[in-house]
């Protein structure tokens, strides 16, 4: 049954919310995180310091749609208000990898004696930190370091091998909201 849908969110305090076409833009201090969404039939606005979702005629489709996109609004506040961090660590018993951070990249160097290093793409936006066999990712937008995160783990991912003997790799040890 078709029916008129309208959400609303706050805005926190000190976060200033902009709309540019279906983009939506938030901005605290210099930090700043934008989404796309591009849906039809669903309108965003923002009116006294509180974002608005609405649909004249929606359905459960467009409910949930505006409720994942109310979840995705206040990770981007959270994210401005404080930072996601992913921590991960290289785990390896044969050889002893390397890595390095050259631009936007990670490199992983002597994965299982393999003379080609592996490497993983950083996110724009996601700042890389290494200590030894600890990698920290810290970023405001929460899906870039969860994909740098995943990226980073994949790149070390072994295949046509017993992972009982083959062990090595770099694995995700802490991420926001649960710790693993």
């Amino acid at each position: 049954m078709k029916r008129e849908i309208i959400e609303s969110l706050d805005i926190p305090d000190g976060i200033s919310c902009s709309i540019t076409g279906k983009k939506l833009i938030c901005k605290k201090g210099d930090l700043e995180v934008s989404r796309a969404m591009d849906i039809q039939n669903i309108i965003l606005e923002t009116r006294d310091s509180k974002l608005f979702l609405s649909c004249k005629k929606g359905s459960k489709k467009e409910f949930k749609v505006i409720k994942t996109f109310i979840a995705h609004a206040r990770n981007m506040f959270r994210g401005l208000n404080k930072k996601f961090v992913y921590k991960l660590e290289a785990c390896n018993l044969h050889f002893p990898m390397t890595l390095k951070v050259e631009k936007d990249v990670l490199l992983v160097n002597n994965f299982l004696g393999e003379k080609t290093p592996r490497s993983a793409k950083i996110a724009p936006g996601v700042e890389v930190n290494l200590s030894g066999t600890k990698i920290t990712l810290t970023s405001s937008n929460k899906e870039s370091a969860g994909q740098t995160a995943t990226n980073i783990e994949k790149a070390t991912k072994i295949k046509n091998r017993d992972r009982r003997v083959f062990q090595d790799g770099i694995f995700i040890t802490s991420r926001p909201g649960r710790e693993i």
